[in-house]
């Protein structure tokens, strides 16, 4: 009687690990979705770029002059680096606290 018991146990101990292991592999992106062509990629840096430059005009004597941060990322987009202009308009974005579409 006690092998019947501790195999049906162990069996319950594989299935639930089994089913366990299938969740997290199920809750994993799959990269063939997450990948996003040069053309979303360089619009999405066009849509933060214009975001920014609406909202965060600055007017007036002293204004400091252009926001270096926001050049270098046009660069980045321009050149083809997408993913670090887009990283650096989302940051300029939420330090300013100007809200924008999620990606």
């Amino acid at each position: 009687m006690q092998v019947m018991a501790y195999s049906s146990m162990m069996t319950r101990c594989h299935r639930t690990s089994l089913l366990s292991i299938l969740a997290a592999l199920a809750s994993l992106p799959v990269a063939v979705q997450a990948q996003q062509t040069n053309e979303q990629l360089a619009a999405r840096c066009a849509e933060l770029g214009a975001l920014f430059d609406r909202f965060n005009t600055r007017r007036g004597e002293g204004s400091g002059g252009p926001d270096m941060q926001r050049l270098g990322a046009g660069i980045d987009c321009q050149r083809g680096r997408y993913q670090q202009g887009i990283k650096t308009l989302e940051d300029l974005l939420q330090r300013n606290r100007i809200s924008y579409p999620p990606a």
